[in-house]
């Protein structure tokens, strides 16, 4: 900006929401703000867990006929501040996998817990850290004969930032391994309503996955709740630590230790949001960036670039083989003023790739799909 002041920067970098949120929605909260102001609507502390109903039309909503019930649902601030809890809950003695590129917060979360051990420059990892290599040669799927068994995996579902998403045979491998390793899997489903085939939608839906799971969510990219922050975690009865003690229990304690609940106000926009209208008006804001999505996929096509992701998730996986994410990055922001995400920020496998996101206004999408075009046609 500093060096092209007049320039019309294009963000399609960081995965942030652009649309508006549905009127259904944004109504009830208003609803509910204004109820604060009277003596009967008024209300203060809420239950750190989340309020009953909506914890039940979570669990209603999302694991119907999955066996997940109203109080196996927490809900929170968002997906991202679970995940920071869950390292709080499992401690810094754990060993960690992530998938490879993955989400950086799994990492970076235990990075600040002490339990990765060392950066090791020349490979770009930590050294405590297992990295499952997800590239395309594997189908974005981890070998997971070649993963040393660890205490916790963290696995996201379509995934950020390669958009892939697990099949059921993937998972119930993922599922049998974490079984036979002793290992507890936190399952990010936070884009699983993008999931346009018949890819599990929830790790529940993987028999005995409720022994080995828990699963975190949220509404951020689903009804634009980016700043109003509202997500939820499932932790099943079933899943339970060696010595037999229940997962939920120290979850409770570490959510009533560390949190006073998500704001009531947000909370009735969650009410909203799982509400028959409510989503509706998801799958209409979902079904808009898809489109986006689309757009971005067929631009990179077009121009003869190997182009992955995009189906089930928000984000486009583009192949630059033998060059540096970062030369590229700067490449495309020098020379058409369009952010993108270099690969490598995602890990040592996302090295030669950038993560394109559709989030964004369809004017911007079609411009910066334009740019694209003169740059590398």
């Amino acid at each position: 900006m500093l060096k092209y002041p007049d320039a019309q920067v294009i963000s399609l970098g960081i995965g942030d929401t652009t649309e508006p949120i549905p009127e259904v929605i944004t109504s009830a909260m208003a609803k509910r703000s204004y109820a604060l102001s009277t003596v009967e609507g008024y209300s203060g502390y809420g239950a750190e867990q989340g309020e009953k109903q909506l914890r039940a039309a979570i669990a209603e909503t999302y694991y119907e006929n999955l066996g997940i019930e109203e109080d196996d649902i927490f809900v929170s601030d968002g997906a991202k501040s679970d995940i920071s809890r869950f390292q709080v809950l499992f401690g810094s003695k754990v060993t960690m996998a992530v998938q490879d590129p993955s989400y950086p917060a799994y990492v970076d979360s235990s990075v600040i817990l002490g339990q990765t051990g060392q950066f090791q420059k020349d490979v770009e990892k930590y050294g405590n850290i297992e990295y499952m290599k997800c590239t395309p040669e594997n189908g974005f799927f981890p070998d997971l004969s070649a993963v040393r068994r660890t205490d916790i995996i963290f696995f996201c579902s379509p995934n950020n930032p390669t958009g892939y998403a697990a099949s059921r045979e993937q998972l119930t491998r993922l599922v049998e391994f974490a079984k036979e390793n002793g290992s507890i899997i936190v399952y990010d489903s936070a884009y699983a309503m993008y999931v346009s085939d018949d890819n599990p939608r929830s790790i529940f839906e993987i028999p005995g996955a409720k022994e080995v799971s828990m699963e975190v969510s949220s509404f951020s990219k689903y009804a634009g709740f980016t700043g109003v922050r509202l997500g939820w975690t499932a932790i099943p009865k079933e899943l339970l630590y060696s010595d037999g003690f229940p997962v939920a229990k120290d979850f409770n304690r570490i959510v009533c230790t560390c949190f006073n609940g998500a704001s009531n106000i947000a909370q009735a926009g969650g009410l909203a949001c799982v509400s028959p209208e409510g989503i509706k008006a998801m799958h209409e804001v979902v079904g808009f960036y898809k489109e986006n999505t689309d757009i971005i996929v067929e631009t990179f096509n077009s121009l003869g670039f190997k182009v992955y992701g995009g189906k089930n998730a928000p984000y486009v996986w583009i192949h630059f083989p033998g060059q540096s994410s970062w030369d590229v990055f700067s490449e495309i922001l020098e020379k058409t003023h369009v952010v993108t995400t270099p690969g490598s920020g995602f890990g040592p496998g996302g090295e030669g790739f950038i993560r394109v996101s559709a989030f964004g206004h369809r004017e911007n999408v079609l411009e910066a799909c334009r740019r694209f075009k003169q740059l590398y046609k």
